[in-house]
């Protein structure tokens, strides 16, 4: 089971199901990431039917300890990446195989 899939992977099932060159799928993926990473940036949130949605949020400042030294630090504010998956991947992933 492999558990990573980068984006040389997504390229090479691009070519070998699709039939286009490893130079016009290396662009259509990097043109599909850049805009998901724009709208997410500039929008705050993005929608992906089916499969689900993006979103940014504010986290706020708070005080972290180390759990070895217990020294006490604060963790500055910052913005961090929500997903929620649609209804339609809950339920793909909750697919019971009958095989």
């Amino acid at each position: 089971m492999r558990l990573n899939v980068t984006k040389k992977d997504l390229v090479n099932l691009i070519y070998m199901q699709l039939g286009f060159s490893k130079q016009i799928a290396t662009n259509l993926i990097d043109d599909l990431l850049s805009t998901i990473l724009n709208n997410i940036k500039n929008e705050q949130k993005l929608k992906l039917s089916k499969f689900g949605t993006f979103s940014i949020r504010q986290k706020k400042s708070r005080i972290g300890r180390n759990p070895k030294t217990k020294e006490t630090k604060i963790i500055s504010s910052r913005n961090v990446v929500l997903f929620k998956p649609s209804k339609e991947f809950r339920e793909f992933i909750n697919l019971k195989d009958d095989g």
